[in-house]
């Protein structure tokens, strides 16, 4: 398999969806001529011309209102918004058209529209374009949410999410876009809502997915040293949610961590621990423990950045306390 970033792994899944079928548009702001602010939708315009890969107005909520008429009327758009942070401005459209006009029509018509955003902190982008706000989306019944770390993982969800007929929101981590890995050759697609298990352990469970993927591993190899097996449990997305995958990790181990990158208060990692000792008390022997941002503006200081953001040293500390109980 050939090694790619994460980038041209998602370049890659648009290229086929949209070569697969004519029906299947882009569109946002700078995709076509710029080729994207992260060049994610590099050739695009050159190859399937302007009336497909369409350059939109500075308007996300009505590029995101005309995906979902679009995607109501038989096209399937992909919906390019330049930050997740500006996703905010549009969740009218994604909250209260998007996510249930399917289910208002009583499955009279589908929403096959994919919404793809990259996210997350750690590049000095200051308080207004550093959110990660899974936690927010997972909230909304009727949008799917995918946030994977791997560029197999991205490439292979994003074919999955842009086939759906649900809508997804697609959070692409802006950290990651530069991670090279191998990425299976040919039409291969990883099905929504299936968890995998990035690492094997016996003592505790951490949860995470996204950019904390790689923060988890590099605690698990340090955990190892001190004679602690960590089990890093991608979930990839958070609606569906694999809640089998986690009980049967949790069983096994018997203490969970959630990392995520969301802030704390609110983060869906409250949400999981809830289900896993709803589900698993019986199989704990700690209390599921949390990992999170600060729940701070983001600022814009690096050090204080770094500071505010989930780190190797704080899921091992995490991770030690639970191994105490």
């Amino acid at each position: 398999m050939a090694q790619i970033t994460c980038r041209d792994a998602i370049n890659q899944a648009l290229q086929e969806e949209m070569g697969r079928d004519p029906q299947t548009i882009l569109l946002g702001e700078d995709v076509a001529l710029y080729e994207g602010s992260f060049k994610v939708t590099k050739g695009l315009l050159a190859r399937f011309g302007e009336k497909r890969v369409i350059d939109t107005p500075i308007s996300e909520a009505g590029l995101v209102g005309f995906g979902c008429g679009g995607a109501m009327t038989g096209l399937r758009p992909i919906v390019e918004l330049m930050t997740v942070n500006f996703g905010l401005v549009a969740m009218d459209q994604i909250m209260n058209h998007v996510a249930v006009v399917r289910y208002m029509f009583g499955g009279q018509t589908k929403v096959p529209l994919t919404i793809r955003a990259p996210g997350g902190a750690g590049h000095q982008l200051g308080a207004q374009h550093s959110h990660s706000i899974e936690a927010l989306l997972m909230h909304c019944p009727g949008l799917r949410v995918v946030a994977p770390s791997m560029p197999a993982d991205a490439k292979g969800l994003l074919k999955s999410a842009i086939r759906s007929d649900d809508p997804v929101f697609f959070v692409e981590h802006e950290g990651l876009y530069g991670v090279k890995g191998e990425v299976p050759e040919g039409d291969v697609t990883i099905p929504l809502g299936v968890a995998d298990i990035k690492r094997k352990g016996k003592d505790v469970t951490l949860i995470t997915l996204s950019r904390m993927v790689y923060v988890c591993l590099e605690a698990a190899e340090k955990l190892a040293e001190q004679g602690i097996e960590a089990e890093v449990l991608d979930l990839r997305g958070l609606n569906p949610l694999d809640l089998p995958t986690v009980l049967e990790s949790v069983e096994k181990t018997g203490r969970a961590v959630t990392v995520e990158e969301c802030w704390l208060t609110g983060g869906w990692g409250g949400e999981l621990a809830a289900l896993v000792m709803e589900h698993a008390f019986a199989s704990l022997s700690a209390p599921v423990l949390r990992v999170g941002s600060a729940d701070v503006p983001m600022p814009y200081n690096k050090e204080l950045e770094q500071a505010a953001l989930p780190d190797v040293d704080r899921v091992v500390a995490r991770v030690r306390e639970v191994m105490e109980f």
